[in-house]
């Protein structure tokens, strides 16, 4: 591997970039019309145009990809999170055109891209899973005595769904074949398959995952991650490890991962989640990320692992660096996700020229962003500015050194989220991990009472 192409935009083609440059590799940064004057274009060794502004005819369009990295001379493809990483068509057009694709395999990504199919994968390797359907529903089911063998409250998910797309809440018998019907026309225009499947819904629910690695021989994980404070089923704040819970419940998680990875001969760097309920102490598999996740560096924080460089070193063939025996955890890391939305105006998004950045630094403090004080945030675009994290030898110091960083950062131009962020980690409910994944709507309505 000596010239990368990097299929991405923002914060990950950044941090693709600066990895990428340690290990002595050239880069190339895609951009549409609107992001070529873009941060990663900055950092890049090389840049192409793909397209105009909408990622259907730039970031999203495979013949122009594919024809960037030709033209580039790339040797290989990382994909990043969201747009094309989870495309099993995408990646074997890579593969197809002899280049390397940073990802795992096609038919991996498929399997676990069917959540109806990787249901069924995890019960094979004991995965623990809530009661549902064994595969998406057919036309001839019985779906209202299978609704009620399952239990109410229950959700209907998209089988191609994934991202918190495509889950529709049942809670009342009597609005589930109206829920269906909604719920198979929304998988059909999003994800191009009307295939759904039932799963018992848990109230209160926490988010755990668990980050594995695979090479086709060693399989292991770095550890879990807490990933409950969510807004519309979209993570904003992330921690790692998962505070609270049970040690048999944690390596229980930790190890039917890594045995579902061994089983499906999972290669690369993915994500099983689960759903963890903290009455029963029950744990349950959602959904396995075939990419690198967002919340990847609170991984790195606890382990010292560089998670894109393993990335890179699979798929050049090489064996993963290190094994179980050698993985230390050390201390609490925690994630924001710095978003330019107006939390004032229903978290519209804030695009705009970012007129002046502010980011936080001293111990223990990371800033990932794809912006800096100059750059335009287009309205086309995921609103994701970039991360803060801090990483301190305790969960309790970690919080107060977050309340710390998040108090330095500043950034004119646009609105963000960084107040929002502050007032959650400073909440007694969060530092008592009562939190879940329905906290932050409860919140906000809590805030909107009083005002």
């Amino acid at each position: 591997m000596q010239k990368l192409l990097i299929a991405n935009r923002g914060e990950i083609a950044v941090r693709i970039i600066r990895t990428a440059r340690e290990m002595g590799i050239v880069t190339v940064a895609i951009v549409s019309e609107a992001d070529k004057s873009s941060f990663a274009a900055d950092l890049a060794d090389e840049v192409i145009i793909v397209g105009p502004a909408p990622a259907g005819l730039s970031y999203l369009n495979h013949d122009a990809v594919l024809k960037a990295a030709r033209d580039s001379g790339a040797d290989s493809v990382h994909p990043g999170y969201g747009f094309l990483s989870e495309n099993a068509e995408f990646a074997r057009k890579v593969i197809a055109a002899g280049l390397i694709w940073v990802g795992p395999s096609p038919e991996s990504i498929e399997l676990m891209g069917d959540k109806s199919r990787a249901r069924r994968a995890a019960i094979d390797a004991g995965v623990p899973t809530l009661p549902g359907t064994e595969g998406a529903v057919q036309e001839s089911d019985d779906i209202d005595a299978i609704a009620a063998e399952i239990g109410f409250p229950l959700v209907v998910k998209a089988s191609a769904g994934g991202g918190g797309r495509g889950i529709r809440l049942v809670e009342d018998p009597a609005q589930l074949r109206g829920t269906v019907e909604i719920a198979q026309a929304e998988a059909l225009g999003a994800f191009n398959s009307s295939d759904v499947y039932f799963e018992k819904f848990v109230t209160q629910a926490r988010h755990v995952e668990v980050q594995i690695l695979g090479d086709g021989e060693t399989y292991l994980h770095l550890g879990d991650r807490d990933c409950s404070m969510q807004r519309r089923q979209q993570k904003i704040l992330e921690e790692a490890p998962a505070p609270g819970l049970p040690v048999a419940v944690r390596e229980r998680m930790r190890e039917s991962s890594v045995e579902l990875a061994r089983k499906a001969n999972y290669v690369g760097v993915g994500t099983v989640e689960f759903l963890y309920d903290p009455t029963s102490h029950e744990v349950a598999f959602i959904e396995m990320n075939t990419r690198i996740q967002v919340e990847h560096t609170i991984t790195e924080a606890i382990t010292g692992i560089d998670l894109i460089r393993e990335q890179l070193r699979i798929a050049r063939g090489e064996k993963l660096s290190v094994e179980q025996g050698d993985i230390r955890f050390s201390g609490h890391a925690l994630e924001f996700r710095i978003n330019a939305e107006d939390p004032d105006n229903l978290f519209m998004p804030s695009p705009g020229t970012i007129k002046t950045m502010t980011l936080p630094g001293g111990a223990g403090v990371r800033s990932d962003f794809g912006f800096i004080a100059g750059k335009t945030v287009a309205p086309f675009y995921d609103s994701l500015l970039g991360k803060i994290i801090v990483w301190a030898p305790t969960r309790e110091l970690a919080i107060a050194r977050a309340e710390r960083a998040l108090g330095e950062a500043h950034i004119e131009g646009v609105k963000t989220t960084i107040g929002l962020l502050t007032a959650l980690v400073t909440l007694r409910d969060f530092a008592e991990v009562k939190h879940h994944t329905k906290y932050i709507e409860s919140f906000l309505d809590t805030l909107g009472d009083t005002e």
